[in-house]
């Protein structure tokens, strides 16, 4: 198993916990990757169905796909509005050929190996429909959370969202239209330690590795001018989505 493997592996054994505390996805994105109306979505990487909800609450029929079955129980158990729940990932996805009208990637697509999973996405979509990789990135250009950044270490989702352009998608699919927003979700001291011990860099580390991450979240909060003395604070986010419009 190759380190991204086990990485992208490594969250079924935190799954109730990557449920609470990461964030979903602000409703504005959603609508205008799918523009709105309703479709037949595949949700690649679901996980535990943060994104798979939001989908089926706006109208769609949404099909999950996660290669993790200890994900995909919570997200089977959390997630009533979801048509269906299958084992699979991006690179052999349990579909028909030309089934799908949208592929969407929930904090995902930087686990896929491009190179196969695009022309397997491709193949389960109908001519015209979208493949929607979308992202809820820590906003660095907040100065605490530069420096928690800077304490606890970014993740591969960042340095993917910095690197995409539109020579990386054909020739599957055409040209990238791109979508930000900004929100912010509430904190505190716990939360934050808590969602440091759901990314892959805590869950796939040593004892001693963990206790380092956990104990540098503390400091953070307990002595940043920005985060010092308060009970709960904001983290701002910045998501991104891109839609890609099958070429076939």
């Amino acid at each position: 198993m190759t380190a991204d493997e086990q990485y992208a592996l490594s969250f079924g054994q935190a799954a109730d916990a990557y449920d609470a505390i990461r964030p979903t996805y602000p409703r504005e994105a959603v609508t205008w990757a799918l523009v709105g109306k309703p479709r037949t979505v595949v949700d690649l990487g679901a996980g535990t169905g943060i994104l798979s909800r939001l989908l089926a609450d706006e109208g769609h029929h949404v099909i999950a796909v996660e290669p993790d079955e200890q994900m995909l129980a919570a997200l089977r158990a959390k997630s009533p509005g979801v048509a269906d729940a299958k084992t699979g990932d991006a690179e052999h996805i349990p579909m028909a050929d030309a089934s799908v009208d949208a592929v969407t990637a929930g904090q995902a697509y930087h686990w896929f190996d491009p190179d196969r999973a695009h022309p397997e996405i491709a193949r389960v979509l109908r001519p015209g429909g979208v493949f929607v990789p979308i992202w809820n990135i820590r906003d660095g250009s907040v100065p605490w959370v530069r420096e928690m950044s800077e304490y606890i270490g970014t993740s591969k989702a960042e340095a993917t969202v910095r690197q995409l352009d539109d020579s990386h998608f054909p020739p599957y699919f055409e040209p990238t239209e791109r979508f930000e927003t900004h929100y912010t979700r509430p904190f505190t001291e716990d939360a934050l330690v808590d969602l440091v011990k759901s990314r892959s860099y805590y869950l796939t580390g040593d004892d001693a590795h963990r206790a380092e991450l956990e104990r540098r979240a503390r400091h953070l909060v307990r002595t940043h001018p920005d985060l010092a003395g308060r009970d709960t604070f904001d983290l701002p986010y910045v998501t991104v989505a891109y839609r890609l419009r099958h070429t076939g």
